[in-house]
Order: C-alpha cells, then sequence, then structure tokens
C-alpha cells in the first residue's frame, strides 16, 4: 500500500516525545487519496524492525513501511471500516500481536464529568481518574487518567512496556486530564506516570488515584479492580443508617496495625486462596520478625477488641505511605491501603469481619499535609500543582511535609472524594481526621514572618475550613450514620456543629482540654490535688459547647511522655489504682471514649511502633487483672445506658457535689435519654478511703454497687459497700436523700437505684 502524506516535524513531535495529542497523529485516520476514502494507520515502535496491520475479520495483513524515522511505521488500507485492527511487531528475533492503543479514540470522561471535576464536586471522581479496568468495542484493557494540566507530556510506565515512556504517550484533554486505554492487560499490572514539563525535566509518579501500590521501598502503582469483593455486612450496614451514633456507646481502640503483635519471618502467611507464603518486608522490625496480613489480624485483633468489649477501633492512617517512622501520618497513596499487611481485598475481608463481630471501624484521615517523596504529589506536573507554590503557604517545615492547596477545585475535591471512597469501597464507619488545626490556622508552628493572612487580614485558613464543611456534608449525605471525629486541639467554635448552622459538620471532636487536664492531676501526688480540683471539673463548664470525644491517645505515650501507667505517682499499687480510677472517670464522664492499645493490660515502656506490645505481662496477675478491669468496665458502659445515650445533652449531667476539693471527691448523676433512670458517681482520687461519705440522693430506695474499681479481682483493696446501699432520710446536697458510702482509696464507685427490689422492700 501507498505511504500517507505526514510532515517530518509531526513525525518529530511523536519520537521526541513532544505531542500533548498523540491521537491527531497515531492510530488510524480517514484520508482523501485518488478521490477515495482510504485509511492511513500509523504507529510509533521504537523497538521494532518491521510491522504489520492485521485485520482478522478479513484475514489480511498489511505491511507498514518507514520513512521519516526507522520505527515510525505507516500504511495505508483501502476499506469501508477499520475496527479492532491489530499491529504485527517484530523485535530482534521476536514478534507479538497487539490491539493498537491509538484505534481506542473515544474520551472516557465526558464534558459533565470534567465540569463536576473543576468545579470540585464529582465526588466519585475515583471512578474516573486512575486506572480501570474495562472493555471498549468488545476488547478489554485498562484505562488510564490523570490530572496534570502544566505537563508538556505524560507517558505510561509498566510492564506491559518495558518502562519506556515512548511507547505509550496520553492524551491531554482541555482540563489537563490525560487519558489512554491500554488494551490487553488487566488487574496485577505494575504502573507509574512519566511527567515531563516544558523544560523537559522527567518525572516519575505513582498514581494519585490508584488503589494499591508495590510493597515499599517500591512504588509503582498497579491496576486493581475494588468491584470483585463479595461483602456480607448487610444487615450491619443496614442498621448502621437507621442509628444515631451520638446516642450510643462509642468506645475506641485505638491501634497501630504495625505494632500491636508481629509474626516471625518463618511463619507463613495466610492468602486468601488458603494456601501459604512467607512474606518478606523491608523494615526496622527485630530480624526474624514481619507484620501481621490484614487477614491474620482479623484473626487475632478483632476477637481481642470485641473480648475487651470495645465498640470500634481506630486504626492509624492504613493509606499508603513510604516511611514506617512516619506512623502513616505522610500518605502518599491516599485510594491504597498500605500493602504492608496485605491487598485491597484482603483489608475488605478485615472490615468485613469486624462487621460480623459487631466492630466498628474507624481509619485516621490525613488531609492536612503529604510528604515531599518523589513518587508523590508534590511538584506532580512540573509545578506547584496539589500545594501552594508559596513556602509561607505550602510548606509545614517542622514536619517536612507540604500543604494542600485547598482553594483549587481539583485538590479540595481530590481529598473530598477520598473521605468518600474509604466509606463508599471499604465500608467504614468513621473517619477521624489528623491535625485539623494545623488546616485551620495559617500560623500554626510558624512564626511572625513565615505565614500569610487570610484576604481578611486574619490568621485564619478560610480554604481549609469551607473544605472541611464540603468532606463532612458529602460524607454524611451519603452515609447517614457514620462517624466524622476531629482532632482539633484549639477553640474554633462549632466544631461539631452541622455545617447548616455554620460549623465545620464533624459529629466529634477530642477533648483536647481534658486530656491535659486529667494527666496533669493524676501525675500529681495526690496530696496536691486538692488545690486542682478544677482540673477535675472545668470540662464541664465547656462540655456542651460540642460533642466531645475523650481521648487518651498514643500522642500521649511517645517522646518521652512514658506509658498512662508511668505517668502515676506512688508505688506500683497505687499506679495501678491511680490508672482504674482515671479510666472509670473516663467512662462515667460525658463524651465518647478513645484510648491508645497497650494502655489495657499497664505497658510500662512508650509505644515503640517497631516492636510488639509488652504482651508478657499478662503473665503477671496485677495486668491480668488491669485488662479484667477494662473488660468489665467496656461492658458496664455499653450495658448502661445512662453513661452514653446524652452525653451531649444537659439534662444527661448533674453535679451532686464538686466543691470538696479538701478530700478531692466529686460525685454526679448521669442520667438515661429515654427512662428515669439515672446513676451516680462518686470518685475519690486520693489514697486515703472515706468509711462514711455522705451524699444526696433524689430518690429514695436501695441503690446497687454496679462498678467499683478497687475490686478485689481488679487488682483493688476491696474496699467497698457490700453490693449497695439504702437511702436514709437525710437530706443533703440540696436533695431529698443521702447515702452513707464506703470510699476507696483512689476508687470510683458507680451506683444505681434499684427499682425492683426498692418495690418489694418498701412497697
Amino acid at each position: 500500500m501507498s505511504m500517507t502524506t505526514i510532515a517530518p516535524e509531526q513525525v518529530n513531535s511523536i519520537v521526541w516525545n513532544q505531542h500533548n495529542d498523540p491521537f491527531e497523529i497515531l492510530g488510524s485516520h480517514p484520508i482523501e487519496q485518488d478521490g477515495k476514502t482510504v485509511w492511513a494507520v500509523r504507529a510509533y515502535l521504537p523497538n521494532a524492525s518491521a510491522a504489520w496491520v492485521v485485520l482478522p475479520e478479513q484475514r489480511k495483513e498489511y505491511p507498514m513501511q518507514t520513512v521519516h524515522n526507522p520505527h515510525f511505521f505507516e500504511c495505508t488500507i483501502e476499506t469501508t471500516e477499520l475496527a479492532n485492527y491489530q499491529l504485527r511487531i517484530k523485535e530482534g528475533e521476536h514478534e507479538r500481536v497487539i490491539y493498537d492503543p491509538y484505534a481506542f479514540r473515544s474520551p472516557r470522561l465526558t464534558d459533565f464529568d470534567l465540569h463536576l471535576f473543576g468545579e470540585g464536586n464529582h465526588h466519585r471522581i475515583y471512578e474516573k481518574l486512575g486506572a480501570h479496568p474495562t472493555e471498549i468495542d468488545g476488547v478489554k484493557g485498562v484505562y488510564f487518567a490523570v490530572w496534570a494540566p502544566n505537563a508538556r507530556n505524560v507517558s505510561l510506565l509498566g510492564d506491559f512496556n518495558l518502562w519506556d515512556g515512548r511507547k505509550n504517550q496520553m492524551r491531554k484533554g482541555p482540563t489537563g486530564v490525560w487519558e489512554l486505554f491500554i488494551p490487553e492487560i488487566g488487574v496485577g499490572e505494575h504502573y507509574k506516570y512519566e511527567i515531563k514539563n516544558f523544560e523537559g525535566h522527567i518525572y516519575e509518579k505513582s498514581d494519585p488515584y490508584g488503589f494499591q501500590q508495590e510493597p515499599r521501598p517500591k512504588t509503582a502503582s498497579i491496576v486493581t479492580d475494588l468491584d470483585t469483593y463479595s461483602w456480607s455486612d448487610e444487615d450491619w450496614m443496614a442498621k448502621r443508617r437507621r442509628t444515631e451514633p451520638l446516642t450510643q456507646p462509642v468506645s475506641v481502640y485505638e491501634v497501630h496495625l504495625g505494632s500491636w503483635l508481629h509474626a516471625s519471618s518463618a511463619e507463613p502467611a495466610k492468602l486468601p486462596n488458603g494456601e501459604t507464603e512467607p512474606v518478606v518486608v523491608v523494615s526496622e522490625l527485630k530480624p526474624g520478625a514481619r507484620f501481621l496480613t490484614y487477614r491474620e489480624l482479623a484473626d487475632r485483633l478483632i476477637p481481642y477488641v470485641k473480648e475487651l468489649g470495645y465498640t470500634h477501633i481506630e486504626m492509624l492512617p492504613i493509606a499508603e505511605h513510604p516511611f514506617d517512622g512516619s506512623w502513616g501520618y505522610q500518605v502518599t497513596g491516599y485510594y491504597a491501603p498500605t500493602s504492608r499487611f496485605g491487598s485491597p481485598e484482603d483489608f475488605m475481608y478485615f472490615v468485613d469481619k469486624c462487621h460480623e463481630n459487631d466492630v466498628g471501624v474507624i481509619v485516621d484521615w490525613v488531609p492536612g499535609h503529604f510528604p515531599k517523596d518523589g513518587h508523590g504529589l508534590a511538584f506532580f506536573d512540573g509545578s506547584h500543582l496539589y500545594e501552594h507554590a508559596d513556602p509561607r503557604k505550602g510548606e509545614h517545615k517542622g514536619w517536612g511535609t507540604l500543604v494542600f492547596n485547598y482553594g483549587r477545585h481539583e485538590v479540595s475535591n481530590f481529598l473530598a472524594a477520598n473521605a468518600l471512597f474509604w466509606f463508599d469501597k471499604y465500608h467504614i464507619d468513621g473517619i477521624r481526621v489528623d491535625a485539623v488545626a494545623s488546616m485551620l490556622y495559617n500560623d500554626y508552628c510558624r512564626e511572625p514572618g513565615e505565614w500569610l493572612p487570610n484576604k481578611y487580614g486574619g490568621r485564619e485558613n478560610l480554604e481549609a475550613a469551607d473544605f472541611l464543611r464540603q468532606v463532612n456534608h458529602i460524607i454524611f449525605s451519603y452515609f447517614p450514620g457514620i462517624l466524622s471525629i476531629a482532632e482539633e486541639s484549639t477553640s474554633w467554635p462549632m466544631v461539631s456543629w452541622p455545617t447548616y448552622t455554620g460549623g465545620l459538620g464533624f459529629n466529634l471532636k477530642w477533648d483536647m482540654g481534658w486530656m491535659h487536664d486529667m494527666l496533669d492531676y493524676f501525675s500529681m501526688d495526690p496530696w496536691f490535688r486538692q488545690f486542682h480540683q478544677n482540673n477535675i471539673t472545668f470540662s464541664m463548664w465547656y462540655n456542651h459547647s460540642e460533642n466531645f470525644m475523650l481521648a487518651l491517645s498514643h500522642d500521649e505515650v511517645v517522646h518521652g511522655k512514658s506509658n498512662i501507667i508511668g505517668k502515676m505517682p506512688g508505688d506500683t499499687w497505687q499506679k495501678l489504682a491511680n490508672v482504674r480510677c482515671l479510666f472509670t472517670y473516663m467512662f462515667a464522664h460525658p463524651g465518647k471514649k478513645t484510648m491508645f492499645m497497650s494502655m489495657e493490660f499497664g505497658q510500662w515502656s512508650e509505644w515503640n511502633a517497631w516492636a510488639d506490645l509488652e504482651w508478657h505481662l499478662l503473665q503477671h496477675e496485677a495486668h491480668q487483672q488491669l485488662k479484667t478491669f477494662f473488660r468489665e468496665l467496656n461492658h458496664l458502659y455499653r450495658s448502661e445506658p445512662v453513661l452514653y445515650t446524652q452525653d451531649f445533652a444537659e439534662p444527661g449531667f448533674e453535679w451532686i457535689d464538686c466543691s470538696d476539693n479538701r478530700h478531692s471527691v466529686v460525685s454526679f448523676m448521669r442520667r438515661d435519654k429515654d427512662s428515669d433512670d439515672f446513676a451516680i458517681v462518686v470518685c475519690n482520687f486520693t489514697p486515703q478511703p472515706h468509711s462514711h461519705y455522705r451524699i444526696g440522693v433524689p430518690q429514695k430506695g436501695f441503690y446497687t454497687e454496679l462498678f467499683n474499681s478497687d475490686a478485689r479481682q481488679y487488682g483493688g483493696s476491696n474496699m467497698g459497700n457490700l453490693g449497695g446501699k439504702w437511702t436514709d432520710d437525710w437530706s443533703l446536697h440540696s436533695r431529698p436523700y443521702s447515702l452513707d458510702l464506703c470510699l476507696p482509696p483512689l476508687g470510683v464507685l458507680i451506683l444505681k437505684l434499684d427499682k425492683k427490689k426498692t418495690a418489694e422492700v418498701m412497697g
């Protein structure tokens, strides 16, 4: 066949990878030749010595020729239609037959997709951008799309093209989205994007929307289909949609999957098909150790959490991150669960098993900053695309990370859709948003002159606040019944108020003030506590301004802060008693609860992200007893609606006496929302017991001692009230009746009116 008419400079633009729409030249094109319409087929095949166009249905081959470049092939074919043709390629002694990627011309992103993305409102943009197995014109393959508006050229790199950026050059759309369909590849393919800026500098990037990445230190993305897993949590999901979580018990076990427990590298890891395979993990673990897989964690972690009575597991960030020492807080793969513990399907299995065991799943989410690793989002298309160009807005120097440009619609869309993605594809039940204060303030951890004010001259990051409202509005619109928890350490108003009232839209906020007050109070010698009664009482002055989560997290047991038990004064017995006292007060106090792994059995050492928890401590009776304490405290909390149904309503809490600083004792009531039930809580924060301590109560009768943190089975002195006390007709604390109680040392009592016994005896 004759040659096509094409200018040498057009050929060179392809050969030198300088054309932003290779479809204009490559692939099949109808042209006029000798008064007839024929098809011109062009292909750039860098390693080929010869090529043919193959028409399978016609069983014909047409040799291609080279004129302008030895690897640029072209020919013309006289036919009425040219669809699904193939290329037979000779490369040295080898031959192969492929479908031509440039034969599939129709863009897969619609104008409406691009419009929504451009205005920041494409909630499921992850179904469009990234790598998606699909079928076009009867040919299976993978469709790739990436946003890189300031790039000169973008190419695909992968095993399928020997990581040669010349072979699969992508097409740029009008909004800066580059796309290409690669036929006859599928799930499991490794790939990256080769991005060139206008100076010709090359950046090899992982896919920002990639659903899976190689285990570190490798950084390629992996083509994955997230819609093949068969979920079995329909009942859980349906119940969640109908449930208001703020009126339910929420007791969260915060865990770092990489250090809760390890396995021996000689011990085979469990695979989905029942086979086993050694897992090699490059890390700073002790020699011979490896991470547990998601499936192994499902077998070991979930039963442990269920036994202890926690309602949720909260995982430190499990999105892909290159450095173990960041604990997951420096994310490079926002749409990929980390490959340290297995595949995306393995993580789905873990979540599914949590729901099967009535355990919710909360994931730490990090939209505040990202690292500078070369394969990540930093300087993504040769420009400051995801981050601000000005370091006064775009860099956290103290963390060595970059700050998202929330004012750019495509960036806020990337993050908002990512939050939705984890609920949509992985069925998680909540997010805990990390370092919200660092997002809300332009001067966060910055000296004067190192930050820029907003348009009104203030220090508030208005774009970040709008972004957080957008995220919460979206996720609650799609998934009612979930949790969105802010780690926010300042007095920014209305963090946990709905967006329609002007709030940020979270439904819970960590109470950092309570945490600091408690740790300061419990770390001091009990004799001095009488002078710091306000540490115990102050939280109730502001308690109803937000929906608070009481959290004793990983941040409180690292960097020289000691573990919880190590913070306590006194000998070992007093330290353990203080721990029980603190946590019983925490579970009786209004607010949902979060505590970090290892606190439940009294680990002495600080948390070490590269080592196991100190499980050997459980061979000692005192640590076994502390674990028993937490199990029974959790089960009491979940069984008594008085302790959780009105955490955020004023009728749910009432002081009985908060002013007895001389004895460091406080007492209060907790009330149920749906009945007239109430509980009495009395806390003695000193080692001095009180044999006749009287408090006023509102009703006459027998008060059962539901819980005593000083009980013998918990390692306490077993001082108490022999199961309960009858009231005396002696008014006190503005109440008509009172109880004469024995307060144990460093102990908390929880009592409740036994209506049945009272009625039987008193009629």
